[in-house]
């Protein structure tokens, strides 16, 4: 039943992060025109695949945390156990990054460069919340099993094991 009910509850937070995102992303595209730089027409179909892309990452990230975590992906209503599966096993905060190639994505399609401009200032904020709220945060709730993790996982970047 808990499950069901995390289920229902990120079916309106996910929902809800997209559309606010969107919306900023939309917003900031007055000022294409000001910076004076449109982004060429082939961009539209590596915007497709970028947002097909990065939608698929954050899609799963949201069922790992719903099914194993036993919580949602909302920051106010996180998963209650440690996750270290899947897309997690190779980088620390994949749901962020996902995130952040469906904007590129988003970017692309529309030709936007403030669109692409306005990802780097997001993905900058994220980094400093990631580093300073949520990353303390995880060690408080997860202790020792976080801070292993943390020393053997990056951040951002994968560490690829070749066998």
């Amino acid at each position: 039943m808990k499950t069901l009910f995390n289920i229902l509850r990120s079916f309106i937070y996910v929902p809800a992060f997209i559309l606010f995102f969107g919306w900023i992303a939309l917003s900031v595209r007055v000022y294409d025109e000001r910076i004076g730089l449109m982004l060429p027409l082939w961009t539209r179909p590596v915007g497709i695949v970028l947002i097909t892309l990065g939608g698929m990452l954050g899609l799963i990230c949201v069922l790992v945390f719903i099914l194993r975590g036993k919580g949602t992906p909302a920051v106010f209503d996180p998963p209650t156990e440690f996750v270290a599966i899947d897309s997690y096993k190779y980088v620390r905060n994949p749901m962020y990054i996902g995130g952040f190639i469906l904007l590129v994505g988003f970017g692309l399609y529309h030709h936007s460069i403030s669109i692409l401009i306005l990802t780097v200032i997001l993905f900058f904020l994220f980094h400093l919340f990631v580093v300073f709220v949520e990353e303390p945060g995880l060690e408080r709730r997860f202790g020792e099993s976080y801070i292993g993790y943390k020393n053997s996982v990056n951040r951002w970047i994968p560490k690829w094991k070749i066998k």
